[in-house]
């Protein structure tokens, strides 16, 4: 699984799909610098090949919200990324559970979400909730029964080493293949994604 996230404007996520990416990810983390409204997602989302799997990333909403955005744009999976204990986990849609990985984290906490249909280890980013460009131990997800997907400073210089280190389900690239925040530059994600496809093709 190659997701690109933070998807803003449809010519970007056709030149995610045409270069191999098998999710597209859209942020609905108002204070978040790659914002999207449900119903700019919706008009990308109309555009994309049915096999390419929708991903909306939330920060601490309640999952009555979660689902109504699932519902409009519609998404096929709903990326928690902020605090959310199991409790807020959305019961109508698959969800990934999203941590920010520093010295003090442990893979045990995965285990507290059993409905997780995956978990995406994310570099640290102090106050903020994702996008940060920092990567972590990517060992750390290597001994994981768990889908893991690693996320946090990739590009197409350093995909090829995290995949081989942490051989995870699925890699997660953001801010590392932009021009700006929401906008991607076309060459570095192009390169990345050919990068991610050439270490591990069932990625």
């Amino acid at each position: 699984m190659i997701k690109v996230c933070g998807i803003t404007t449809a010519e970007d996520a056709a030149a995610a799909v045409a270069g191999g990416a098998t999710a597209i990810g859209f942020n609905f983390y108002p204070p978040g610098k790659r914002y999207i409204t449900p119903q700019a997602a919706a008009r990308i989302a109309a555009g994309l090949p049915r096999a390419v799997t929708r991903v909306g990333v939330f920060v601490n909403v309640a999952p009555a919200d979660v689902e109504r955005v699932a519902a409009l744009v519609p998404l096929d999976v709903a990326q928690l990324h902020g605090d959310e204990p199991p409790s807020q986990a959305p019961r109508t849609i698959p969800f990934w559970k999203a941590f920010r990985v520093d010295e003090s984290f442990s893979t045990t906490r995965l285990d507290l979400y059993p409905q997780a249909q995956a978990f995406l280890l994310d570099g640290p980013a102090g106050a903020e909730y994702g996008g940060s460009g920092k990567p972590f131990v990517w060992t750390l997800a290597a001994a994981s029964p768990h889908r893991i997907i690693i996320a946090g400073g990739l590009d197409a210089s350093n995909v090829r080493e995290a995949i081989r280190q942490a051989r995870p389900w699925g890699v997660d690239a953001c801010s590392r293949i932009e021009s700006s925040p929401g906008r991607k530059d076309h060459r570095r994600m192009s390169e990345f994604l050919k990068a991610a496809l050439c270490e591990d093709p069932s990625v």
